[in-house]
Parts: C-alpha cells; sequence; structure tokens
C-alpha cells in the first residue's frame, strides 16, 4: 500500500491527538505508516530548520514552524483575512494587502521546501483546507510526481466573489496542479466550475473532469461526516452533572459555533426575539443556550461580531426574563466535547444557522446525541452544506426572523411521531456517511485517478 501523508495548516499534537479529521485519517495513515504534516501552533521569532518530528501517535507527525511575521500575513492575513471572508460571501469584509499574498506564497513555498526531502516516490498526498491552496504547484515545481489531491472544508466561493479576489488566475492556476478536489457540497462543484469557466482557462470534459489552465483535474463533492458510534455512545453516557435543569421546566434550544459572522448568531437572536413577541404561551418553556467560543479575536470583524452579540443577549433577557427564566444564556467559552454531547441530548431543538457553511457538523452531532424514543427537532440552514444530505431537518432561511422564528415554534409544538420520524431519516443518513465513509470515499477517488 502506498503511503499517505496528509498537509493541514494545524497539526493535531499531544499524545493522544482526538478529533473528526484525526479519526477520519488514522487507520490510513496507521495502516500505510503515513505521515501528518502540520503548523506547530504558535509564531516563534526564529523559525528552525527542517521539521521536527512528534512521538506519541499511531503515525507519525511532524510540525514546522513559522515567524511570527509569516503568521501574521499567511495565516491572520490572506488566508482569515482575505480567504475566509471572501469563501463565506462577505468579500466586504476582506483586507487586502500586498504582504498578505506575497506572505501566503512565500509559506506555501516553504512548506514544500521543508517537505520534499521526506517524500517517496510511491506517496499519495492529501491537502487540507484553504490555508494551503498553492501547495501543489510548488511540489510539482520541486519535481514531486505524487498524486496530490485538495479537499476544502469551507464553502467554494461563487464567481463574483472570486472576482473580488486580488489575484483570482493565480487561484486556477495554483487548483490545476491537483489530481482531485474535493468540496462538501455540490453547490461548491459547481460554484468552482462557473467560476474557473468565468475567470480562468477552463473546458469540462466530461462529468468531473476539467482541463483547466491545460492540466486535467478531476472535482467532486465528499460531504465530510462525523465518528457517529462513538458520539452516540459519549451522548448516551454524558454525566448527569453535565445535564442543565431549569426551575420552570422550559424545554431548551442549542446553538454550539465559534462565535465567526458566518454563523448567523445576531440573525438567530432577532429571531428568539420575535417568537417571544409572538408567542407569549412560550415564555419559561423555552431556554435558548448559545455557547460560543472565541475565534481569531485580533481580527476586527470578530470584536464587532461579539459586541453585537453580547448587546442583543442582553436586551432580550432585559426584556422578557423573569425571576425563575433567563430566556437566553450566552457562553463565550469552549465547553468540554462530553458536556456538549449531553447538552444535546437533553435539547429538545438544535439550531444550525450559518449565513455560509461548508457543512456544519454541529447538525450531524447533534443528530447523534438524540434520544431516539423522544429526540429533538434539528432546525438547519440551507446555507449549510449539510442542508444537501439532511431534507429531513426543518430547513429555514437564516436571513428571515420570520421563518427562523416560525420554525422554532414549530419545532416546540411538534409531535413525537412527526419528531421520530424526521430524526429516523437523519440519523440513518449520519450513520452511512460517517467520518470513515468520507475519508475512504475521497482517497479510492484519488487512487483512481
Amino acid at each position: 500500500m502506498s503511503r499517505l501523508v496528509v498537509v493541514s495548516n494545524r497539526l493535531p499534537l499531544g499524545d493522544s491527538p482526538s478529533g473528526g479529521l484525526v479519526v477520519a485519517m488514522e487507520d490510513a495513515l496507521r495502516s500505510s505508516g503515513g505521515l501528518w504534516v502540520g503548523f506547530a501552533g504558535e509564531p516563534v521569532d526564529e523559525p528552525r530548520d527542517g521539521l521536527q518530528f512528534h512521538p506519541g501517535a499511531r503515525f507519525e507527525r511532524a510540525s514546522f514552524d513559522l515567524s511570527r511575521q509569516d503568521y501574521e500575513s499567511y495565516y491572520l492575513g490572506y488566508s482569515n483575512s482575505i480567504l475566509w471572508p471572501l469563501c463565506h460571501g462577505r468579500a466586504d469584509l476582506m483586507r487586502i494587502l500586498p504582504e498578505y499574498i506575497e506572505g501566503y506564497r512565500r509559506v506555501n513555498a516553504r512548506i514544500a521546501e521543508l517537505l520534499v526531502p521526506y517524500l517517496r516516490p510511491d506517496d499519495r498526498i492529501w491537502v487540507q483546507d484553504y490555508h494551503l491552496f498553492p501547495l501543489a504547484a510548488d511540489l510539482r515545481a520541486r519535481g514531486v510526481e505524487s498524486p496530490i489531491g485538495h479537499f476544502l472544508h469551507i464553502p467554494f466561493p461563487g464567481s463574483a466573489d472570486c472576482a473580488a479576489m486580488p489575484n483570482p488566475p493565480e487561484l486556477f492556476e495554483w487548483l490545476s496542479h491537483y489530481d482531485l478536489l474535493g468540496f462538501q457540497a455540490q453547490r461548491d462543484v459547481s460554484n468552482f466550475a462557473e467560476s474557473a469557466r468565468q475567470l480562468a482557462d477552463f473546458d469540462q470534459i466530461d462529468d468531473g473532469c476539467y482541463r483547466l489552465s491545460g492540466r486535467q483535474v478531476r472535482a467532486g463533492a465528499f460531504p465530510i461526516g462525523i465518528d457517529t458510534a462513538a458520539f452516540i455512545e459519549l451522548a448516551r453516557h454524558a454525566p448527569d452533572e453535565d445535564r442543565m435543569r431549569f426551575l420552570t421546566g422550559a424545554q431548551m434550544m442549542i446553538g454550539v459555533d465559534r462565535l465567526d459572522y458566518s454563523k448567523g448568531i445576531p440573525q438567530r437572536f432577532r429571531a428568539f426575539h420575535l417568537l417571544l413577541e409572538e408567542n407569549p404561551d412560550l415564555h419559561e418553556k423555552i431556554v435558548f443556550l448559545q455557547i460560543a467560543p472565541p475565534t481569531r479575536e485580533a481580527v476586527e470583524a470578530y470584536q464587532d461580531i461579539r459586541e453585537e452579540t453580547e448587546h442583543l443577549a442582553g436586551r432580550i433577557n432585559g426584556e422578557f426574563a423573569t425571576v425563575n427564566w433567563t430566556p437566553i444564556r450566552f457562553i463565550h467559552r469552549p465547553m468540554p466535547r462530553n458536556v456538549l454531547a449531553g447538552l444535546f441530548r437533553q435539547a429538545r431543538i438544535g439550531l444550525v444557522t450559518p449565513l455560509a457553511d461548508g457543512m456544519n457538523l454541529v447538525a450531524k452531532e447533534y443528530v447523534a446525541a438524540q434520544d431516539v424514543s423522544d429526540p429533538g427537532v434539528l432546525i438547519l440552514s440551507r446555507f449549510a452544506g449539510a442542508a444537501e444530505t439532511m431534507a429531513d431537518a426543518l430547513i429555514i432561511n437564516p436571513h428571515d426572523p420570520a421563518e427562523l422564528a416560525a420554525a422554532m415554534a414549530r419545532a416546540m409544538r411538534m409531535t413525537a411521531n412527526e419528531r421520530r420520524r424526521r430524526h429516523a431519516a437523519l440519523l440513518r443518513g449520519v450513520i452511512e456517511q460517517d467520518v470513515g465513509w468520507w475519508s475512504a470515499a475521497y482517497l479510492d477517488a484519488l487512487r483512481q485517478g
């Protein structure tokens, strides 16, 4: 078996690395004697030469250092102040500076330079996400002929957003050096093809196969899943102290998202305000728990979203709270995974309403956590990649507060039979297309190239 080499922005460290991506990759990496390469996690004053190897996992791990300047330009700059807003439909939030693109090119070239000495001729290389679009081109320039695939975990932008980039032709030149481009949803494959058609040298050869900048590249949708069996067990055995109790016996509605402008948190708060305005019978009967850990707090747009969210939560509680009932509980810090699993299991409503999202695995975790005899209801944005395969959720437009509020009311009043029917269909999909299915499907497609 050829060896799998995974390259990502961040390397999973620790003696027992965990997380969905680790679960997806571990079997393939372990069975092939694989190697995972990524950033060590903290910028340094003087980056060390070469890769640094980290024992303790069931596969090889090697990290590279980033200088503070490179971290600012490549990660905070081009990756998260240009590509992230662009891919999430917020080109208006991009901050374009020449040093950002220069740093992005420089870091990707350096990663390729560091990686080449450790590569073997029969390796398969799987590059993860938007931080590393140029990596295949940089590896090809250094003589690497191995199959190289890329998977984009976030949405691929439409043609209008792509055109707002500082370098749209260069993006497609980078992508043309991959053998297989993987996306979360068919929507993203379509956006890629249409954007390339308008902005690059592009022709479609047949279904899923294209000629891009004179090179043949395949593209397809590979919706990522979760470690379903493990999450079901985690939720079943969540300790009682992780379960919330409310004086009024209210049903819980839960949202779990990083505090990011793409997640639609202010929009759901406004919809909740409308729900309470229009449904006084639900006062003291519903409580909304929003867990929103901080992210990228050095970026101005993230400071703005925190202020807006805290203001809305305070306003709703000030207007509607009673002595025994606080309508919104807003937690701005991470929560342990087993605590989240227990909270998902007891929540009557799972609220997953991003304005744009590659997949959104919270939707799948919420479904997996439910008690099948008395499950809750998933409310899901049509703009999450998960909506393509989770049609039995209540699919809504997160920009429409009246539609979202109506879905909240419907979920609260839904009969047990309808809840069970919807949940059973959703759970089948989450079990069948779990994280192991995802990695196997992608790697099979890369192997067939």
